[in-house]
């Protein structure tokens, strides 16, 4: 109940999801969680809604004007609780939300606890490159600040996403930085590039801002204040491009031509750059899947969200990543980090 366009973009996309989880043979069930009279009239305004998508009322939402830290307690009957104690209670499998942002992240993880030997939970992004694969950049804003082991978690639990997930065989690891040199930087990413390159990830070393457009690593780890202003820049290019064609356009007949010829390959160019295509962002680290999408979650990106919730529950990423950590924790290097 969340997003900007909820309920009606949560039920056309639970309807999407569930035809195309039905296509590929998959049982499941979609529980929508939220005002029933309201999701219920969404329901019958779509085209033969599927009998796999089930309704929990919720009488309370989070908005986004609510203060992430004291939600489970001033509004335990809002649909982004409920739906996270239906995960916790074992009745669900995953969990996503086009809703507040730090209010899933900060009720995840009170709620469901972190994955054993993680220190903190983080949030990560797509973004594409001048390559053939997108990198997933972490942090991107759970953690403003960071200590070199949450860097080094970061990068496990990314790799093992970018690998299981986005079926990527030994993910590059670079760590975000102010140049290539080991001794660039502050203590902590100093620290962090020591502790990286001794312990198990493909790691290549400090990547530079431009490397993530340019491709060059697969997951790039940074604090969650560098990663959300890179999030946040990048996302400003598609309206910014969108604004310089139309005043470009502006300025005789022969330029309105020139950018309609070149403006349908210019779409094509930058669909990579289009969020629907992820549909969220996952919070890796708690004890159970959750998905964070935009606020402005259309129908096929809540429809991608869960699609992709399913494919990491099918692959059990998050024993997978708590196996790792274990692995990691047991290592000396580590432990003296």
């Amino acid at each position: 109940m969340g997003g900007d366009t909820a309920p009606e973009s949560e039920v056309a996309g639970a309807v999407h999801a569930s035809r195309m989880l039905a296509a590929r043979n998959v049982e499941h069930t979609i529980e929508l969680v939220g005002d029933r009279t309201r999701i219920s009239a969404a329901l019958q305004r779509t085209s033969d809604p599927p009998s796999t998508i089930t309704i929990t009322d919720a009488s309370d939402v989070v908005t986004m004007h609510d203060d992430p830290a004291s939600v489970v307690r001033t509004k335990p009957d809002s649909s982004l609780i409920k739906g996270l104690e239906v995960l916790r209670s074992g009745n669900a499998d995953a969990f996503i939300s086009a809703g507040n942002t730090g209010a899933v992240l900060s009720a995840a993880t009170l709620l469901l606890g972190r994955i054993r030997g993680v220190a903190r939970p983080t949030i990560g992004a797509f973004f594409p490159t001048a390559g053939s694969r997108p990198c997933l950049v972490l942090d991107v804003g759970a953690n403003a600040e960071v200590k070199p082991q949450f860097l080094y978690e970061f990068a496990v639990m990314g790799s093992l996403y970018a690998e299981l997930v986005g079926g990527i065989e030994r993910p590059r690891v670079g760590l975000l930085n102010i140049g290539e040199e080991p001794t660039k930087g502050t203590d902590v990413v100093r620290q962090a590039h020591q502790l990286l390159a001794r312990n198990g990830v493909n790691f290549i070393g400090n990547v530079e801002g431009r490397d993530i457009f340019g491709g060059k690593a697969d997951v790039v780890v940074c604090d969650g204040f560098t990663g959300n202003v890179v999030l946040k820049f990048a996302e400003s290019i598609m309206p910014m491009l969108k604004a310089v064609l139309l005043r470009y356009s502006e300025r005789s007949l022969l330029s309105k031509l020139a950018v309609a010829l070149v403006a349908p390959v210019l779409r094509r160019m930058l669909a990579d750059f289009d969020y629907q295509k992820y549909g969220g962002v996952p919070l890796l680290g708690v004890r159970g899947i959750v998905i964070i999408g935009h606020g402005k979650s259309t129908p096929l990106a809540i429809a991608n969200m869960i699609i992709r919730a399913w494919e990491m529950h099918r692959i059990r990423l998050n024993e997978r990543i708590e196996e790792s950590l274990a692995s990691a924790h047991s290592s000396p290097t580590l432990e003296q980090a």
